[in-house]
């Protein structure tokens, strides 16, 4: 990309990054757990969102770097944190594209609920992977057309769920009903779960960082995340505020998307269907995001020693071979994942995925803190930020499927943490 993109070019983007399957599946956790609170949980987490995209903002306005959150670690606290920060990165990358996979498998089993849930995800792995052998000019391509769909689904949603809230259409029998607002169904306890999915439907602003430093002027960047994240709030807030309003909450279940949910009573079978499909696009466009970024992740930290040199080597225009093979081999790995575990697997792994993104996070605004002369409203938000997210993490212990997601991720930053020592060892012998 040259440098000429626009402030609210990155806007867009950043919208496209941020709409996948948190959103329109791992949301239905949050309404569970939180009610007709999860309003309250998505604003606040949207907040901490602002106050993360604001510090890296910040970071690449002062210094624009390739590496981004990674090498800023790197220059804050040495080359171990570049190291663990960009394995945690990656780890999360591979988590965030099995909770995908997954995602997509409970879709498609709208339409075929006999085809067991790891056969489903086996199809979609074969197409996302296709999609990303072919190059990073298909990618781009797809991101950019299936982003429209993504903003369009939502804009669909709350235009159906608006008007059938205030009686425009008739239905036949019982159909919708307004439903009484539940606060804390499951207690405040619920509400700390809930905290981490809303985080999770905000994942992908890390992205935006990155392309920050191709902007004209990157001073605009943090202009651009404002906008950006002020749309997406409010699109988060309002669908919501429909699903807790149409959907009796005994009825949210994490094998269907919330907005299907509250629709059903319309029963109009066209609305499911088209829905469905828009659900699908959605998921399959963050699924070959995410595995367009583990494959770019892995032969960036092979470039700078923090990955065997085999998968330094880059293809023109068709990604590189070693790097694919090793994507091919997490996607498989999510595939057996989805036939070994189908119950709660939904759960459990996007549960570590938001984790290891918040663990992400947490570095990045810790990394500003250190770089950056931060004035004592900064300060704030910086430590507003660390307490927002250590709360979430904190949450996944009062539930025992967001629990095991919790353990996931400890063995996860157990690994890398092992990983960085011997590395730092052996670099000093």
């Amino acid at each position: 990309m040259n440098k000429g993109l626009t402030w609210w070019k990155l806007s867009l983007i950043g919208v496209g990054c941020m709409i996948g399957t948190g959103y329109f599946l791992g949301s239905s956790l949050a309404v569970q757990q939180a009610g007709a609170s999860v309003l309250f949980v998505f604003l606040a987490a949207g907040i901490v969102t602002w106050f993360v995209y604001q510090s890296l903002a910040k970071m690449t306005a002062d210094h624009p770097e390739k590496g981004s959150f990674r090498t800023y670690s790197k220059q804050a606290f040495g080359d171990w944190a570049g190291f663990s920060n960009g394995w945690v990165y990656w780890s999360s990358e591979v988590l965030i594209m099995g909770s995908q996979l997954t995602a997509l498998a409970i879709f498609a089993r709208f339409w075929f609920p006999q085809v067991p849930v790891w056969v489903c995800a086996g199809v979609f792995s074969v197409l996302g992977l296709a999609v990303l052998y072919l190059g990073v000019q298909k990618v781009e391509d797809l991101e950019n057309v299936f982003g429209v769909m993504k903003a369009a689904a939502i804009f669909m949603f709350v235009l159906l769920a608006g008007a059938a809230l205030f009686g425009m259409f008739e239905t036949e029998g019982s159909g919708i009903q307004e439903q009484p607002l539940e606060f804390l169904p499951e207690g405040i306890t619920g509400v700390g779960v809930a905290l981490l999915y809303a985080f999770y439907a905000f994942g992908g602003v890390e992205v935006m960082g990155l392309m920050a430093s191709e902007l004209k002027d990157p001073k605009e960047a943090e202009k651009s995340g404002r906008l950006m994240l002020l749309l997406l709030t409010t699109l988060y807030l309002l669908s919501f505020y429909f699903v807790v309003k149409l959907a009796p909450l005994n009825q949210i279940d994490t094998e269907e998307s919330p907005f299907l949910t509250a629709l059903k009573p319309l029963d109009w079978n066209w609305i499911a269907h088209v829905f469905n499909s828009i659900l699908i696009i959605a998921g399959f466009s963050t699924m070959v995001a995410s595995l367009y970024a583990i494959t770019v992740m892995l032969t960036t930290l092979a470039e700078e020693g923090d990955a065997p040199k085999l998968f330094r080597k880059k293809g023109k225009e068709s990604i590189p071979l070693p790097a694919f093979l090793l994507t091919t081999a997490t996607v498989i790995g999510s595939v057996v994942l989805a036939l070994l575990l189908p119950e709660n697997i939904f759960t459990y792994i996007t549960t570590a995925a938001g984790l290891m993104l918040l663990y992400n996070w947490m570095f990045i605004l810790i990394t500003y803190r250190k770089l950056m002369h931060v004035g004592e409203m900064r300060q704030w938000k910086v430590w507003g930020g660390v307490f927002g997210i250590m709360l979430a993490v904190i949450g996944t212990c009062f539930n025992p499927a967001s629990r095991t997601g919790l353990w996931v991720s400890f063995l996860f930053l157990g690994v890398i943490a092992i990983a960085t020592v011997v590395k730092h060892k052996t670099a000093h012998h």
